[in-house]
Formats: C-alpha cells, structure tokens, sequence
C-alpha cells in the first residue's frame, strides 16, 4: 500500500475536512494523490476555491497540491487508503456521541474494497474502533475485517491557532490491526510527519494514549481551578502564587481558566463512559469534569457579588465579554465555556453584551442563539476579558477604561493584564 501511494498507483482519501481533515489532507497531497471529502457542499465549494472554512490555514498552502476536494461518495471509489477525520462530540447528557464517526464508517463501507485501508483519526475510547466502527464496515462492504481490508488507528495531535506545534513538527501516534498493517500505516505518516512516528503496539493503546493527553491536562487544570477558588476566599492572586510555586524545577505549570473545545473539555467523558461500562466509577476524572465544568457559573456569580457590593441594582446592569471562541485567536466557537459566564449573568437579570473579532457572527447565533455585538457600546458595570486574543493583549488600561464608568469591575480570566491595572477594581482567578 504505501508503494502504491507514493507510486500515485492508489489515492489516499480523507473523510471529513475541518480544522484536523484538511491539513492532513494538504499535507499529504503534496506526496501522494489525494481525494479530500465533506458532506457539506458549500465547504467542498470554498476549498475548491483555495479557502479554508475554519481560517486556520492561508490559499497559498493549498498550492502544490494533488487534491480533488468532492462531496460526492462516488468519488471515494478511486481510493485505496482512506483517512477518517471527523468530529467526536459530546450529547446534551455529556454522554458520547459517535454519531458522525458512524456515519462516516458507513460511508467508507459503501466503497471499501479488497485490500483497502482505513485509518481513524477521530479521538474516541479504547476498544471503539474495533468494537464500534469495524463492524459498520464489515456490514456495508460485505467484506472481512483484516482478511479482506485493514484498520488503524493514528489519533490527531492537531493544535488549532499553534503556528509552531504544526501536524508535521508533532510526534505521530499510529497502529494497525496487524504486522503488516501497522508497517505499512506508520510508513505512510512517515511521509509526512517530519518529527517521526511512534508505533503503538495497538489500536487500542493509541486510542488509549490519546484519550489520556486530554484528561491528563483536564485533571490538573481542574486542580488549579479549585485552587483559585480557595485562593480566592484568602485574597491571594492565584497566578502570583503559581509564579511563585513556578520557580521550582519539578513544579508542573498549568493555569485556571475556563475548559471548553472538542478536546480537553470533552474527551475525559468518553472515557468516563468506557469506565462505567467496564463497571468501575473513575472518580478523579469525575471530579475534574464537575469543578472545569462549574467554573463559568462561578466567574459569574463572583462579579455579580462585586456589582452589588457596589450598591448597584444587578437586574439590567451592563457586563461586556469580550471573546466567545473556545481558545485565543481562533475562530471555533464550539463547546466554548464562556457562554456559560453570559447564561449565568443572564439568569440574574444582567444585560450582557459579547464581542469577538475571531467569531463568525451567524454560528454564534446558531450554536448559541446569542446576537454577537460589532463593538462595545457605552460604558459596563463590569468588563470581562474572557479570550486572550493577541488583539486583546495588547489593549492597554486606558483602553479598557472606554468601556467602563468610574467603579467598573475589570475581570481578567486568565490573568494575563494583572500587571497593567493598579487603580482599577481588578479580578482575576
């Protein structure tokens, strides 16, 4: 297989072009012949063009490239080698939902032939490949798992908005469903991957290995977090503390702050459920969910206190947000925590105005059916920079001080303007 694709005698194909499909799509073409496909039309028609929907790549990155971008299934019957690469979501009950890596599965299926290759990238529980996914294949093609057509499993490392950590300077994890297979995978990666492959004895450790990079990072920013709260009620400045404790070699720097995206705040809960399932109750990874899970709630509920403390009225008093993307200078808004700072002031009667200059104005108000300001208007009881946009940083306090009347609340998430506001009544975690 991997002589055939670099020989351009087989396709490689990748199943779902967001911000993890279609740089692995474009890196790739530029080595082999690449099919890239979406189910969404209108993205398929942007990429065509040189556009990348999620706006995290520039149009000369897709120059070079030896790619035809389809909607249409039919076209996945050229390839041989096929890389799944869509989204692995949570549900309203944070139960996983493998809806779209089942669906895509079927539509693998639909084309797979002897002696294909399937690759999945999607984060998911141990065992979910094989005991989840393979049998969608198996019953669509009429084929048999590694007899007739090969699996493996390489997680995405991808970093959305980190222009040094790319896909091809990171570390890649891959396995296969044999010997042969797994070779032949991790030689593919190799084509690409710049910084090396590491093969995983399974399919199941890498899914493993990749599960625990997201809940190792929840676990100790959930530690952090509850550490601001208890700081919180001594008067000591978390982040100060943190730089102190810093100094030490061995000391592990993780910040408070709010844990939304598709990754850290959601991957823990797949394996959660996997846990549950094998009967055993994962209690710190529990926890950690239950206190990142809580922290919006509670931001808000501390500026509410400041607002009254003040003497004003909390019903119909005025709280900019600035920023609602789920991390700094990206446009993904999905899971971002910070909608659920604006539900609780909104719960209390506050009148909260939310500006972004990454997010897309009509998915903010489709995700979340909140109208995204063009800009702050008129002066706010409390100013909350909640996104630590490059654009935000470099605002000074004066800057801030057009949004605020004489006794404002600056609350500053995640403490990065601690050093620039010494008159202000200032908040951070």
């Amino acid at each position: 297989m991997y002589n055939e694709l670099l020989n351009k005698e087989a396709k490689l194909a990748v199943i779902g072009l967001g911000y993890v499909g279609l740089p692995i799509a474009l890196e790739f073409a530029r080595k082999v012949s690449v099919i890239g496909f979406d189910i969404k039309p209108d993205r398929v028609e942007m990429m065509k063009n040189r556009i990348d929907p999620s706006r995290e790549l520039e149009p000369e990155e897709f120059d070079g490239c030896d790619i035809e971008f389809t909607a249409d299934i039919e076209d996945l019957k050229k390839a041989n080698f096929y890389i799944v690469a869509v989204p692995t979501p949570i549900d309203q009950h944070n139960m996983p939902d493998l809806t779209p890596v089942l669906k895509a599965s079927e539509t693998v299926g639909k084309v797979l032939k002897e002696g294909d290759y399937v690759v999945y990238e999607s984060t998911v529980y141990p065992g979910c490949t094989e005991e989840d996914c393979v049998p969608v294949l198996e019953k669509e093609s009429g084929l048999k798992y590694i007899d007739q057509f090969k699996v493996g499993f390489s997680p995405e490392r991808i970093n959305p908005g980190d222009k040094v950590n790319t896909l091809t300077t990171i570390t890649k994890v891959s396995s296969g469903c044999d010997e042969e297979s797994a070779e032949e995978i991790a030689k593919t990666y190799e084509l690409v991957i710049e910084a090396g492959v590491h093969r995983a004895s399974s399919i199941k450790v890498a899914e493993a290995s990749k599960i625990i990079e997201n809940t190792q990072r929840d676990i100790n920013i959930a530690f952090v977090n509850e550490l601001s709260i208890i700081f919180n009620r001594m008067n000591i400045n978390t982040y100060e503390v943190l730089e102190a404790a810093g100094t030490k070699w061995n000391f592990l720097k993780f910040f408070p702050g709010l844990v939304g995206g598709h990754c850290i705040g959601v991957d823990p809960y797949y394996l959660l459920h996997k846990s549950k399932e094998l009967g055993y109750h994962a209690q710190m990874i529990h926890a950690g969910r239950f206190i990142n899970d809580s922290m919006g709630g509670y931001i808000a509920k501390q500026i509410v206190k400041k607002i009254i403390a003040k003497d004003k009225d909390i019903r119909g008093a005025r709280v900019l947000v600035m920023g609602i993307t789920f991390k700094e200078d990206v446009s993904d808004i999905r899971n971002s925590k910070v909608i659920d700072v604006v539900r609780e002031f909104e719960s209390y009667g506050v009148k909260v105005d939310v500006v972004d200059p990454y997010a897309d104005k009509e998915e903010v108000k489709e995700e979340y059916g909140l109208d995204l300001s063009q800009s702050p208007e008129g002066e706010y009881d409390a100013v909350i920079a909640a996104v630590s946009h490059d654009k935000y940083l470099e605002m000074t306090q004066a800057d801030f001080e057009n949004y605020m009347t004489s006794d404002s609340v600056f609350v500053d998430i995640k403490g990065v303007h601690k050093d620039k506001f010494r008159d202000k009544d200032y908040w951070s975690l």
